[in-house]
């Protein structure tokens, strides 16, 4: 059943799937069977999301995110039967980010840009643009570029993609160095 108007063209939603009012949907997504979208969710342009995945209030998906099959997302820290003044907690899954199988969000955290996360993690913390996280709790084990090939260590600081690409360690994670 799909209760929202605001779905963008070329969006394909499959069997099964309940999506309530006041959700946002990007173009071109693809929202497979299973699913459930709480009202306040908003999906950027060309999500996939696969079997299995209640996204609730709070969390927003940007352009370009994948998450794996059974991916789940919480909204509220302290949850407690019939209690409805809680605090919702918001999540974001930012440009290009993959989220694999399985994996477990805890509400508020942030994965970043072209971030990956392997199957079944566990991801209490945010993530960086362009980690690569897997384990329980998710812990970063590397770099990875936009297509997900694990990037190799360039000097300090320094990453660098099989195709070539040089990427520089900051704060917020990896950024692409541009040449000028």
């Amino acid at each position: 059943m799909v209760e929202t108007n605001q779905i963008g063209a070329g969006t394909t939603i499959w069997a099964f799937v309940h999506i309530l009012p006041d959700v946002i949907i990007g173009e071109n997504c693809n929202i497979c069977d299973h699913c459930f979208v709480e009202g306040g969710v908003k999906i950027g342009n060309n999500v996939t999301l696969k079997c299995g995945i209640y996204l609730w209030n709070g969390v927003t998906l940007h352009d370009n995110v994948f998450l794996g099959p059974n991916v789940v997302f919480t909204n509220d820290l302290r949850p407690r039967s019939r209690q409805h003044d809680y605090t919702l907690t918001e999540t974001h899954v930012h440009f290009g980010a993959s989220v694999g199988a399985n994996s477990t969000v805890l509400a508020g955290v942030r994965i970043g840009r072209f971030a990956m996360s392997g199957v079944g993690a566990v991801i209490t913390r945010d993530v960086k643009d362009y980690a690569l996280v897997y384990g329980n709790p998710a812990r970063q084990h590397g770099w990875v570029d936009e297509r997900g090939d694990k990037l190799v260590a360039d000097g300090p600081g320094q990453w660098r993609s099989n195709s070539g690409v040089l990427f520089i360690e900051g704060d917020n994670g990896l950024t692409r160095k541009v040449d000028k």
